[in-house]
């Protein structure tokens, strides 16, 4: 089992000192020191509230979502954390649109900044649909600490996958 699959495409260097982390049983530490609490946005409505807030602080002019949840089916392996979703139909003359975000049903009981980590790069493809300068910098735009909490959160993965549960 490849104990840091959520960290391939890190420097060996980052990679010497994650293990040296785990091998010491220091992983938890480490993150419960940075992110001490889970957040309580544990129902689909909550998380609607919670999105659609961060939506309107940063792309209010960008389309409206017509659906937030999380989702059970999401596969954190297959490095679906969330998803955006853009549906079109023609129903009569008129072409309707719904945008769609699912969040792992993982980041239930994660800290607030995974969360909003995996939401601001959700929200992000409204605008930029691929993985881009342009969309990293607009994630950056949304949240300063994105890098930081996308590595933490690979970090937090890590833990699960090897125990389970953090909070």
């Amino acid at each position: 089992m490849n104990t840091l699959k959520y960290l391939t495409g890190y420097p060996a260097a980052v990679k010497d000192q994650i293990h040296t982390l785990i091998s010491n049983d220091k992983l938890a530490e480490y993150l419960l020191k940075k992110y001490p609490v889970g957040h309580d946005i544990s129902s689909n409505k909550a998380l609607y509230t919670y999105v659609v807030d961060l939506k309107n602080q940063f792309i209010r002019k960008s389309d409206s979502l017509s659906k937030v949840v999380y989702d059970d089916k999401l596969d954190v392996i297959h490095q679906a954390l969330g998803l955006h979703s853009f549906v079109a139909r023609v129903q009569g003359s008129k072409l309707k649109t719904k945008n769609e975000i699912r969040i792992s049903s993982v980041f239930k009981q994660a800290p607030i900044e995974f969360l909003r980590m995996i939401v601001v790069h959700e929200l992000a493809h409204i605008k930029e649909k691929q993985h881009n300068k342009a969309f990293y910098k607009l994630c950056q735009h949304m949240e300063l600490n994105y890098h930081q909490f996308e590595f933490d959160m690979r970090l937090y993965l890590t833990y699960l996958d090897m125990t389970g549960k953090l909070y």
